[in-house]
């Protein structure tokens, strides 16, 4: 997949995080959330299990992982982070 169709894919999760914003720092600030086809996928206490769910589940699938109520500073789909040595 070419970058720019993985920033125009991250670009949807981000902004359907932005959507569920205010509604995830009142349940679950702190925590870190997967949001995949711009849905909410999971809740995670710690951003290990988060990155882990997302690698077992969606592969190299873009995703947005993020802990609620953190400042965006630069997010990277599992794909480009997690490159099996048997690739």
């Amino acid at each position: 997949m070419r970058k720019e169709d993985v920033m125009a894919l991250l670009s949807k999760e981000m902004a359907a995080y932005e959507r569920m914003r205010d509604e995830l720092e009142m349940d679950y600030f702190g925590k870190w959330v997967i949001v995949h086809d711009e849905k909410l996928f999971g809740i995670y206490d710690e951003v290990e299990d988060a990155a882990n769910e997302a690698i077992r589940r969606f592969g190299r699938e873009t995703c947005h992982i993020r802990q609620v109520g953190a400042p965006q500073v630069i997010t990277l789909p599992a794909s480009i982070l997690y490159r099996p040595v048997y690739d």
